[in-house]
């Protein structure tokens, strides 16, 4: 396998088990859709301290609530039993996004201020609702949900790890 820096990669699910008797993993993916597996073309299977263990994706269908993902090299369940647990990642770069989205790994960390300047806290965790996701904000012990829409976010800058909000009326009791 060539050198990779394991900054270079991003989690994306972990396998489950064996699924059947030819080789193919049931994993759970937290990616947005399967494409972005086929887009990598491969993965990195990762556990502990063992070393990463590169493989092609030759297919990767949903199954109940899951996927199966069948993989270069795991042509049996012996082989396949070897990855149960095993984190799956693929390299960041091999992600597509539009200009105005950003990576959750991305947005984790920023350090959110209102459109006056006031500082709000750091974006702790994301979570996803039917309509948008909802940014967690934390400051000393005081959190503040902050959906993830246009008229909130107002600007996002990754390299300065700042992010800038106008709350609706009423989003926000900072008393």
């Amino acid at each position: 396998m060539r050198d990779i820096d394991r900054s270079d990669l991003i989690l994306v699910g972990h396998i489950i088990r064996p699924h059947g008797l030819t080789g193919l993993l049931r994993i759970v993916s937290y990616a947005q859709s399967r494409e972005t597996f086929l887009a990598a073309g491969s993965v990195f299977l990762h556990k502990a301290q063992k070393e990463l263990d590169e493989r092609k994706v030759i297919s990767i269908t949903p199954y109940r609530s899951d996927y199966l993902l069948r993989l270069s090299g795991v042509n049996s369940i012996d082989q396949a039993t070897v990855f149960r647990g095993f984190g799956i990642l693929i390299r960041k770069d091999s992600l597509k996004k539009n200009q105005d989205e950003f990576f959750w790994h991305e947005l984790l960390g920023l350090h959110v201020y209102l459109i006056t300047g006031e500082y709000l806290g750091v974006l702790k965790d994301i979570f996803p609702t039917g309509s948008n996701d909802v940014y967690v904000v934390e400051n000393q012990g005081r959190e503040f949900l902050i959906p993830a829409i246009h008229q909130v976010i107002q600007e996002i800058d990754i390299p300065k790890k700042k992010m800038f909000v106008s709350p609706l009326k009423g989003l926000l009791d900072l008393s």
